[in-house]
């Protein structure tokens, strides 16, 4: 085997995992493990080289810390954006949690996260589940006449929203115009 072209193509995957990366984050703002993802699927179907997995790895490692360092890549900042947008989607703290885990951010990240969420908020979600109970029009904004038969559907959509039951039973025992003054107050 000739040691130049050796060297030649790993000059040449390493710049094109690099493009590939550069590409990736003009479009988006991905976690480490988001593009490390997307780096070794891209090398799996595009690039498809004869080298082993390990190498590969290692090279994205690489790049992935170089990105880190010019601190390009940044999980930190990546896990408070994310749990601030969730939060306003209507997450529960516990699915913030689950889909930053999900995410590959480490756990120290997300604590520190969801300690500034809790700083910020009085009670974030008792909020949560107010705003998911308008974008889903459950709760106290169904009809009077319905809310009796779609109790347990709603109790069902809470709870998978993650939220306690203790919670889920508060916000749907409050009358429609108690509702209405706690959202405009949101």
């Amino acid at each position: 085997m000739n040691p130049t072209s050796n060297k030649r193509d790993f000059e040449e995957l390493t710049t094109n995992l690099k493009d590939l990366a550069y590409s990736y984050l003009e479009k988006y703002s991905p976690s480490k493990q988001q593009l490390k993802i997307y780096l070794l699927k891209k090398y799996l179907t595009k690039i498809k080289g004869t080298r082993s997995k390990k190498e590969v790895t290692s090279i994205i490692e690489e790049i992935i810390e170089n990105l880190e360092k010019n601190k390009i890549v940044n999980d930190e900042l990546y896990s408070d954006s994310k749990a601030r947008m969730f939060l306003r989607r209507g997450y529960s703290l516990k699915k913030i949690h689950q889909s930053l885990m999900n995410k590959g951010i480490d756990n120290k990240f997300i604590k520190k996260s969801i300690d500034k969420i809790k700083e910020d908020k009085i009670e974030p979600d008792f909020v949560s589940a107010l705003k998911l109970c308008k974008k889903r029009r459950i709760g106290p904004l169904r009809p009077n006449a319905n809310r009796e038969l779609f109790y347990k559907k709603d109790m069902g959509i809470l709870a998978r929203g993650g939220f306690s039951f203790d919670l889920s039973k508060r916000v749907l025992n409050l009358d429609t115009s108690e509702f209405n003054k706690l959202l405009k107050i949101i």
